[in-house]
């Protein structure tokens, strides 16, 4: 479905039972509501309704070409908005890779309307702050990024031969779905728009004051150890740490069965 906010349409799948508990998903980078392809089924069979919008950038309709309109503040407002339009007061809020950082920036700002999270990959906030500045090792798997804010640059080299670079990084069997729309250098440029308007190393994020699951990868490239073990000092609320081993950064992929019994272990109650 199509879901109106202001000047901006966004593509929403909703699905799953009409009156079970929502639950909203956010996908990461570069990815879409397809990554929880292989969790959304999981979480219907078990009563739950699935609430998984083509983000900021993402969405065709969605994609505002100045950058600072991809700062967190405005991705927070759209998850928000979404829920306001479906009449939905409070989820549990699922987000993957950047889509972790609108959750832990959603719960600490708008904690009212979260009834739990479940933060995949990226650790708060403020503690993955710390480490890119402070550790060698996160410092050194957070050089990407510094490519992907330079404009035009990052879209050359991910786009030359057939999006070649973009679709070696991405997760078995997803690399059609993922980099077929952004294939199109406009929705490309929406996405690393994300990356230009935020700054992860100096920016953080409130306390999490809400109960919490947070689940990490042992062989995940893009974020270490460092980050992940300085989590729990950002959460206020309840907290479970999951560490999953032999996974890559693509949990939702990889780890469905993980990712939906951490919901529902928050929806059960």
């Amino acid at each position: 479905m199509e879901i109106a906010l202001g000047e901006l349409t966004f593509d929403v799948e909703v699905s799953g039972p009409q009156e079970g508990p929502p639950v909203l998903l956010l996908h990461g980078f570069p990815q879409s509501h397809r990554a929880f392809d292989a969790v959304v089924p999981r979480l219907h069979a078990a009563g739950l309704r699935t609430i998984a919008p083509d983000q900021r950038g993402y969405s065709p309709g969605a994609r505002p070409s100045d950058v600072a309109s991809y700062a967190l503040p405005h991705l927070v407002a759209d998850a928000v908005g979404i829920l306001d339009a479906l009449g939905i007061e409070r989820a549990h809020v699922v987000g993957h890779d950047w889509g972790a950082g609108v959750a832990w920036q959603l719960a600490g700002t708008e904690s009212e309307r979260v009834a739990s999270l479940t933060a995949l990959s990226v650790p708060h906030l403020s503690a993955f702050g710390w480490a890119i500045t402070n550790d060698p090792d996160q410092k050194h798997r957070s050089r990407y990024m510094d490519i992907f804010r330079s404009e035009g640059v990052a879209e050359d080299l991910l786009l030359a031969d057939d999006a070649a670079r973009l679709r070696a990084t991405l997760p078995a069997g997803k690399a059609d779905v993922y980099a077929g729309p952004l294939a199109e250098r406009a929705a490309l440029t929406g996405a690393l728009s994300w990356y230009r308007a935020n700054n992860l190393a100096a920016d953080g994020a409130p306390p999490c004051p809400v109960p919490t699951t947070f689940v990490w990868s042992t062989d995940d490239s893009a974020v270490g150890r460092a980050g992940v073990d300085r989590c729990a000092e950002h959460v206020t609320g309840e907290y479970r740490f999951v560490e999953l081993a032999g996974v890559s950064h693509w949990i939702p992929e990889e780890a469905p069965d993980a990712v939906a019994e951490a919901v529902l272990a928050h929806a059960a109650r």
